[in-house]
């Protein structure tokens, strides 16, 4: 579970880090704070090309908040078949897809309501 002295800012970042790593793509940060009756702050959604790379990218976020926040997260989901793994650190809640399942459920559009913040990639 998240620590106190871990800022979400920070969780943010590091999250976003891992993705870039293993060059996850279509990172979006949907802001929830301001929609009532939400699980959390922020959703950070992104995408891998397939399975290898889907668990690939929860690796990497996995160990780089172990490793610079000294953080776990609460709940991990869908591992198995690494189409759609959802990671919870509580405040925030990583999904990641394959392209086609990203597609299918937009979530996005679900949470229309949120402030959405697109990162560029980096590579």
């Amino acid at each position: 579970m998240a620590k106190e002295n871990i800022s979400t800012d920070q969780l943010i970042s590091v999250i976003i880090n891992g993705i870039e790593d293993v060059k996850g793509d279509k990172i979006n940060i949907l802001d929830l704070r301001e929609i009532e009756n939400t699980v959390c702050d922020y959703f950070i959604i992104c995408e891998g090309t397939s399975n290898t790379q889907v668990n690939a990218i929860v690796n990497s976020i996995q160990k780089k908040v172990s490793k610079e926040l000294k953080d776990n997260p609460w709940h991990t989901e869908g591992v198995d078949n690494a189409e759609w793994v959802l990671i919870d650190y509580v405040n925030v809640v990583v999904h990641v897809f394959q392209k086609h399942i990203r597609e299918y459920y937009d979530i996005e559009s679900l949470w229309g309501d949120a402030k959405t913040t697109v990162i560029e990639n980096s590579y």
